[in-house]
């Protein structure tokens, strides 16, 4: 006999089928974990970014708590990756704020500093847990590489500001931290730029890739372990996804493999040797100088991250049972580290915090749609009424843009909410998922 999350997926694949975009394929709106991040020198915790909100762990994925979105104050836009440094503070570039938590994820603010611009992607040093670098990709006003010595709380920028450029990822060298790569725009033209001293100087490589019809997006995805000049970026064109290889510091480029799904992130093995890719519905494996092959698992918003010999990955619980693995054997096997259903309430931070002000009252709508217990500690608390003034977690901080003009729109194939003629199937997936349930079989 099928289990009953079978033959309810079943009927709700059938039903996503009716679904516009791949991003139907993978989740349809469905709520499930985007990153992951472990803190510095502290492999027991964890922190990952869902579509609504963050979990958090400090046991080594036993227990998980949940951390709403309206405490983080982002807005519309999600990040892409997280940073915990040792001492605890938390930092995320949004594509419009720069996130800070000093305190683990109890209390959140979007950095002052850029509150003109948009903070599209965030790096550390391999070593120096202050050192950080920001890029900024704001239309119409001057972008640039900015830099961190203590740990995010103040920032100067480098030589490299100026319109006309759009920037949207960087990445540092584990091999030579003053080796910084960007990518972006520079006056409607794609390109690498390379820092050999740290931010001071630049080199400028633009990439027309002729042999594609109307590229878009080229971002810097991944460097190269081992080897200084050996970096990797991604472009999207005519709805695939180009993954590009360079071993001459970002002044040529060389196709790995193409896509048929929208890119999420992707890491490289120690030696470099050996590349993962998670996309919207799949995961990758394979030589990092190409070609990658599909593999079965996980599915789902698989999202990929190797920290020493142990790779982790996002998957989706609507189709596999579990939301984050992890995998010893370089992704071949992967063990259950948690589902949805096992969130166990709100993160427990002090009173005054907005984790604590604002997200029990939330927690019993969320939990009741993960099929997650309402008051795993025995409820001897009751949750705050919620703050009719509490802002919306769907607008994008006030503080980010100025009035007329409105940060980017998430990327292609995000996880989104979604609108339009979808809403309807939407709810009536929501109807066909099981409800979990009582006691649920260990995965330990």
């Amino acid at each position: 006999m099928k289990s009953r999350i079978t033959v309810a997926w079943s009927t709700v694949a059938s039903l996503l089928a009716l679904l516009p975009g791949a991003a139907a394929q993978a989740h349809a709106g469905l709520p499930e974990t985007s990153n992951v991040t472990l803190r510095r020198g502290h492999p027991q915790d964890f922190f990952s970014g869902t579509t609504f909100g963050a979990v958090i762990s400090r046991d080594s994925g036993k227990t998980w708590r949940w951390v709403c979105p309206d405490a983080m104050g982002y807005g519309g836009w999600r990040p892409e990756a997280y940073l915990w440094r040792e001492t605890g503070d938390i930092l995320a570039a949004t594509g419009s704020a720069l996130l800070h938590s000093p305190d683990e994820g109890c209390s959140w603010r979007t950095h002052p500093f850029f509150k003109s611009t948009w903070v599209t992607g965030l790096a550390a040093h391999p070593t120096d847990d202050r050192v950080f670098h920001a890029v900024t990709g704001r239309p119409g006003i001057a972008n640039g590489v900015y830099r961190s010595d203590d740990g995010g709380e103040t920032w100067t920028a480098t030589p490299l500001l100026r319109t006309g450029l759009e920037l949207n990822a960087v990445r540092v060298s584990p091999v030579d931290p003053r080796r910084l790569y960007v990518s972006g725009v520079s006056n409607n033209q794609m390109v690498v730029l390379r820092s050999d001293d740290a931010g001071d100087t630049w080199q400028e490589f633009p990439h027309a890739l002729p042999a594609l019809l109307r590229p878009y997006a080229l971002t810097v995805v991944a460097v190269d372990p081992v080897a200084v000049d050996g970096v990797w970026v991604r472009v999207s064109a005519q709805g695939y996804t180009h993954l590009l290889r360079s071993e001459d510091g970002g002044r040529t480029l060389t196709q790995v493999t193409v896509l048929d799904d929208t890119f999420i992130n992707m890491d490289l093995s120690s030696d470099g040797g050996t590349a993962w890719v998670g996309t919207l519905n799949y995961f990758f494996m394979g030589s990092s100088t190409g070609p990658l092959e599909k593999q079965p698992l996980p599915t789902g918003n698989a999202c990929v991250l190797r920290d020493g010999e142990t790779l982790y990955g996002c998957g989706s619980t609507w189709l596999h049972d579990w939301a984050l693995a992890r995998s010893t054997d370089q992704g071949r096997t992967w063990e259950h580290l948690f589902a949805l259903y096992e969130i166990q309430g709100t993160q427990l931070c002090p009173r005054g915090t907005p984790v604590r002000d604002l997200c029990p009252a939330r927690w019993p709508q969320l939990a009741e749609q993960l099929g997650a217990p309402l008051y795993p500690d025995g409820g001897v608390e009751e949750p705050p009424p919620l703050d009719a003034g509490t802002p919306d977690a769907g607008t994008p901080d006030a503080g980010t843009a100025d009035a007329g003009q409105q940060p980017p729109e998430p990327k292609a194939g995000g996880c989104a909410a979604t609108s339009g003629p979808t809403l309807p199937l939407l709810l009536l997936l929501s109807s066909l998922l099981p409800r979990r349930r009582g006691p649920r079989r260990p995965h330990r």
